[in-house]
C-alpha cells in the first residue's frame, strides 16, 4: 500500500471522527431544546394530573419554595427528600420555570442556641417538627429535630406546608403515603396562592355556636385557603349567597324557622354546608367534680337534615379504641396513683380509606360523640361515610350519668357489640327543600318571596360531634391562647382533626378536581431483607467487579476492532 493511500485512509478516519463528534454535539444541542419526558413507572408516579397542569400553565407570577429537609437525615427521609425534589422539578418544568425551589438544612452552621432560635422561627411559621434518633461516628446516638415541610413564597405571602404523613405506625408506610400526597399538598397551595378568586366561608352564629377562641386554630388554617367570616343570619334570605360554604359548629340553642329557611334556600341555590353538632348535651367541665350528665338536646334542625338524608341520633358512643387519659386512680386520696387509662367517651374515629377527603389521614379524636343514620331512598342523593367508630363500640341512651370512676373499670368486649357506626357523612346530589308545600309568609319580611323547592347539584357534610372542630384553650389570667386543633395538650400527640376539616371544606368548594389527587395510590416496593442477607456477597462482588470487567471487555473489543480495520498499514 502506497504512502498516498495511507494518507487518504487516515484523512477519511479523521473526517469520520470529526463528523461523529459534531453529530453528537448537534444531537445534544437539539435534545436540550426538546422537553421529552417519559414516565415508565407502572403507577405513573412522575406524571402530573390534568388539573395540576392546568393550574401550573395559568401561573402569572413566580413562586419560590423553601424545603427544610436537608442535611444529615435518616435514609427513609432521604427517600422522601428525593421524591419531593423529583416532583418539584416536574412542577418547575410544567410551569415554564415559574417555580423555583431550594433545599435548606435549618441546622447548618449553627450552635445549639441558634438552632433553637431557628426551630422556634419555623414553628411560628407553621412547620411541625419531628424528633429522630441519629447515630454518630463514635457509635452513640443523638436526637435531631427535623422539619419535613416547605414554605411557599408568592407575592410577599408565606404559606407553610407539612408533607410528612403520620397516619400509620409503619415508618415506610408513612413515607409512602407522604409521597402519595405530595402532588395534592403542593398544587392545592399553589392554586390557592395564584387564584384570582378567593372563596369566602362563613361560620354561622346566633344559636350558641362554639365561641371564636375555640375555633381559632381551624379559622387560622382555613385563612390560607379562604376568606373566613363570622356572623348571624337573622332570617334574611340571600344573606349567604356570596359564600362558597358555611360552617355550623356546635349550636346549643334551637334554630328558629326563619333561619332554617335562609339555610335551606342557600342549599337550594347550590350552597355547601358543613354541620357539626351534638344531639346530647354534656358539660365536660363538671367532670372535675367526678361526674356529669348527658341530656337530650333537640335543635329544631332534625326535620331539615332528615329531608336531606341524614339523622343524628341522641345517643352517646363508647368505643374501646379511645383516647388514653392520665387519671388519678385509687381507693383513697393517700394511695391514688396517676395512671394512663382509656376514656371510652373519647373515641378515636377511623377515616374512610376509599374517599379523597379522608384517605391517609390520622385518626380523628372525638368527645362524647353521637352517631348518624342515613335515611331516605332518594336516588338523587349519594351518601358516603367519612368517619366511623371501631369494631368494638356501643351506644348509651339519654339521660345518663357519666362518672370518672368508669375509667377504672375494664371494658368487656362482649358489651361492645356495635361496629363501624357512622359519625361523619357526605351527602351529594339534588336535595328537596324542607319548606316544600309549606306556608312561609310569616317567616320573612318579603311577602313576595318564592322558595326554590329543589336544589341544583351540591354537597353537604354532617358530623355528629361538634368537639371535632373545637380546639382547647390555655387561659392565664385574662389571656387566652388556643392549642393546635387535634393536639392532645398533655401528650402532644396530633390527631387528624385539622386535616380532616380542611379537606372537607376544600372538597365542598373544589371546582377544578384537585381534591381527587388525594385518591392517588402508589405501590410500596420494598427489598426482601432476607434475600439481601443471603446473597450479600454475590451482590457486593457484582457491583464491585462488574463495572471493571465491563471496561476491560470493552477495551479488548475495541483493540480487536482496530486491528482488523487497520491491519493493512
Amino acid at each position: 500500500m502506497t504512502d498516498n493511500s495511507n494518507r487518504n485512509i487516515r484523512l477519511r478516519s479523521w473526517l469520520q471522527l470529526l463528523t461523529t463528534i459534531a453529530g453528537i454535539i448537534l444531537l445534544a444541542a437539539l435534545g436540550s431544546l426538546l422537553r421529552l419526558r417519559l414516565d415508565l413507572t407502572e403507577d405513573k408516579r412522575y406524571t402530573l394530573s390534568n388539573p395540576t397542569k392546568k393550574v401550573l400553565l395559568g401561573l402569572k407570577n413566580d413562586i419560590y419554595i423553601q424545603v427544610y429537609l436537608d442535611g444529615d437525615i435518616p435514609i427513609p427521609l432521604k427517600r422522601l427528600k428525593r421524591s419531593v425534589g423529583e416532583i418539584l422539578e416536574e412542577f418547575r418544568i410544567a410551569s415554564g420555570r415559574k417555580i423555583d425551589y431550594e433545599f435548606i438544612n435549618p441546622s447548618e452552621g449553627k450552635d445549639a442556641k441558634q438552632r433553637e432560635a431557628q426551630s422556634q422561627v419555623l414553628e411560628n411559621k407553621g412547620l411541625i417538627p419531628i424528633d429522630v434518633k441519629a447515630n454518630d461516628a463514635e457509635g452513640g446516638s443523638s436526637v435531631k429535630r427535623i422539619f419535613p415541610g416547605m414554605i411557599f413564597n408568592y407575592n410577599s405571602t408565606e404559606v407553610p406546608v407539612n408533607f410528612l404523613n403520620n397516619s400509620t405506625p409503619s415508618y415506610e408506610q408513612n413515607i409512602l403515603r407522604s409521597v402519595e400526597g405530595l402532588e395534592y399538598e403542593i398544587i392545592q397551595t399553589i392554586s390557592t396562592l395564584s387564584s384570582d378568586t378567593i372563596y369566602k366561608v362563613a361560620f354561622i352564629e346566633g344559636h350558641g355556636e362554639l365561641p371564636e377562641i375555640e375555633t381559632a386554630d381551624i379559622t387560622m388554617n382555613l385563612a390560607h385557603f379562604f376568606t373566613v367570616d363570622r356572623g348571624t343570619i337573622n332570617g334574611k334570605p340571600g344573606i349567604l349567597d356570596h359564600y362558597a360554604a358555611i360552617v355550623i359548629a356546635g349550636p346549643e340553642k334551637e334554630f328558629n324557622e326563619s333561619d332554617k329557611l335562609v339555610i335551606d334556600q342557600y342549599i337550594m341555590k347550590g350552597g355547601k354546608v358543613m354541620w357539626l353538632f351534638d344531639e346530647v348535651a354534656v358539660n365536660s367541665d363538671s367532670l372535675v367534680f367526678g361526674s356529669t350528665v348527658g341530656l337530650y338536646r333537640p335543635l329544631n334542625i332534625e326535620d331539615q337534615l332528615f329531608r336531606y338524608g341524614a339523622r343524628v341520633n341522641p345517643e352517646i358512643v363508647q368505643d374501646i379504641e379511645s383516647m388514653i387519659l392520665r387519671m388519678k386512680v385509687g381507693k383513697n386520696n393517700t394511695n391514688q396513683q396517676l395512671v394512663a387509662v382509656p376514656w371510652l367517651y373519647y373515641p378515636l374515629l377511623t377515616p374512610a380509606s376509599n374517599n379523597s377527603i379522608t384517605r391517609n389521614l390520622n385518626r380523628v379524636k372525638g368527645e362524647f360523640t353521637n352517631y348518624i343514620d342515613t335515611v331516605g331512598l332518594d336516588p338523587a342523593v349519594k351518601k358516603k361515610v367519612l368517619l366511623s367508630t371501631s369494631k368494638f363500640s356501643r351506644l348509651l341512651s339519654t339521660p345518663l350519668i357519666i362518672s370518672l370512676k368508669e375509667a377504672e373499670l375494664t371494658p368487656n368486649e362482649k358489651d361492645f357489640n356495635k361496629s363501624n357506626l357512622p359519625v361523619a357523612v357526605l351527602l351529594e346530589g339534588k336535595f328537596t327543600s324542607v319548606f316544600q308545600n309549606r306556608m312561609i309568609g310569616n317567616l320573612t319580611e318579603d311577602k313576595t318571596y318564592k322558595i326554590q323547592t329543589e336544589s341544583i347539584k351540591t354537597k353537604l357534610i354532617v358530623i355528629a360531634d361538634a368537639d371535632i372542630i373545637r380546639n382547647d384553650v390555655r387561659r392565664v389570667g385574662l389571656k387566652e391562647t388556643p392549642y393546635p386543633l387535634g393536639q392532645d395538650k398533655y401528650t402532644g400527640q396530633i390527631f387528624g382533626n385539622k386535616d380532616f376539616l380542611i379537606n372537607c371544606l376544600n372538597y365542598l368548594v373544589d371546582d377544578n378536581g384537585i381534591m381527587e389527587l388525594r385518591s392517588r395510590e402508589l405501590k410500596l416496593r420494598l427489598l426482601n431483607t432476607s434475600l439481601i442477607k443471603q446473597g450479600k456477597f454475590k451482590w457486593q462482588l457484582l457491583n464491585i467487579a462488574g463495572p471493571v470487567l465491563i471496561v476491560i471487555l470493552a477495551g479488548l473489543l475495541y483493540n480487536f476492532y482496530r486491528r482488523r480495520t487497520y491491519s493493512g498499514f
